[in-house]
């Protein structure tokens, strides 16, 4: 009786064991650092393709899709500059935004760089809209002077 419940034991054992190995753990924590992609407030950057490059990485660390709201998130396993190169498709072109990261020796984000052209989107819009206006104020006026080549078939009258 003995032999038969110490056989049992160890056979539950070991059924036990191979059903372990078959199973998915998780664990859920509050580190890493999360990058949120966007066209404008109100339109993210959803699914698009993106690489982490970590320090002097020449390889991606981590690819994948941004989730439905634009995000990406990694816990980055150094400290050192990490780039983070999204790759957005609209509906009318191909966008690319390139992040870089920051990342003390704590593992947490020191600081993050944009591009000037990200900062000041707008005023770089604003300032190529006053020059395209002025622009066409310019052609026009000089269209209506005469002095564009295409009036008389020469830019400049010969003299002689």
């Amino acid at each position: 009786m003995k032999k038969t419940l110490i056989f049992f034991m160890l056979l539950l054992l070991l059924i036990y064991s191979g059903a372990e190995a078959h199973s998915v753990h998780y664990q859920v924590e509050n580190k890493g650092i999360s990058v949120r992609v966007f066209y404008s407030e109100d339109d993210p950057a959803s699914y698009s393709a993106y690489e982490i490059f970590g320090p002097e990485d020449k390889i991606p660390y981590q690819k994948g899709r941004t989730d439905k709201n634009g995000f990406v998130s990694f816990l980055p396993n150094r400290k050192g500059k990490w780039i983070i190169n999204v790759y957005g498709e609209s509906e009318h072109s191909m966008h690319g935004a390139r992040i870089e990261v920051n990342v003390n020796e704590s593992l947490y984000m020191e600081s993050f760089k944009k591009p000037l052209v990200a900062r000041y989107t707008k005023v770089f819009v604003g300032v190529s809209i006053l020059l395209a206006l002025f622009g066409i104020w310019a052609l026009t006026r000089q269209l209506k002077q005469g002095r564009i080549i295409g009036k008389s078939g020469s830019s400049s009258e010969s003299k002689e």
